[in-house]
């Protein structure tokens, strides 16, 4: 394998009392996709949104791409610039068209031209599908639309890392395939991805590893198969079986 793009060790943290990870340690490999899946608040999108600084850990490392996460505020940028995050609401621009909340981002941050940036956007909502949708307001479209959106904005910034965080949890039932077959192709293309989410399909189809937090910790980890075929752990038997008795 090659070196860990980003390395968590013993990683803590607590809002107040309440202790939200509780020593949370994984290394994720370059091309890696892992799927991180568990209860609701048993620290999945805390954890993943400590790895850009959108929340401090108080204990432990993070390393992302070499720069170890700290109150230091150029690293928090440096860091940033490398890591991609799509969220369960799309947190897009109402007032700037798809177009401009897409390059926003390259035309600011990495200082490119408008017209290299408009150039990328469009290519990249080609990829996600909706190159049509390019002049209009997030509030025009679908909230499939808007997350595939949100992906190409990520993408724009030509990320080394994807976050994502509870992608399809917003969107209606008819929408989720259209954003899952996206990811499915991004993950393909060799980008690594850490996927907070509930889809045990997109887990099966291409994710390397997935983690099963509860309450904070780890409970367990494995390939795709042996979590769903050979599930060591009690806690991790019965949410599979919840989960996928919904399903």
């Amino acid at each position: 394998m090659s070196e860990p793009i980003i390395i968590a060790r013993d990683v803590h943290k607590w809002y107040g009392h309440f202790h939200a990870l509780r020593g949370i340690s994984m290394e994720v490999h370059r091309g890696e996709v892992c799927v991180i899946f568990g209860p609701s608040g048993s620290g999945k999108s805390t954890f993943i949104r400590t790895l850009n600084r959108l929340e401090a850990h108080q204990r432990g490392t993070i390393i992302v791409d070499g720069i170890e996460l700290s109150h230091d505020t150029r690293n928090i940028a440096a860091i940033r610039r490398e890591v991609g995050m799509v969220f369960q609401q799309f947190n897009l621009f109402p007032h700037l068209t798809v177009l401009q909340n897409i390059t926003l981002g390259p035309i600011q941050v990495r200082k490119w031209p408008k017209a290299k940036a408009e150039e990328v956007a469009l290519q990249l909502l080609r990829r996600v599908g909706i190159p049509e949708q390019a002049h209009k307001y997030p509030g025009q479209l679908s909230g499939g639309q808007q997350q595939r959106v949100a992906i190409a904005r990520a993408l724009a910034m030509q990320p080394k890392v994807m976050l994502f965080d509870e992608p399809t949890s917003a969107l209606d039932p008819e929408m989720i395939k259209e954003v899952l077959d996206v990811m499915i192709e991004l993950a393909q293309s060799g980008m690594t991805m850490l996927v907070v989410t509930h889809e045990m399909g997109f887990a099966r189809a291409v994710a390397h590893r997935m983690f099963f937090f509860d309450q904070g910790v780890i409970v367990e980890s494995g390939t795709p198969e042996q979590i769903f075929e050979n599930p060591q752990q009690e806690r991790t038997k019965l949410f599979l079986s919840q989960i996928l008795h919904h399903k």
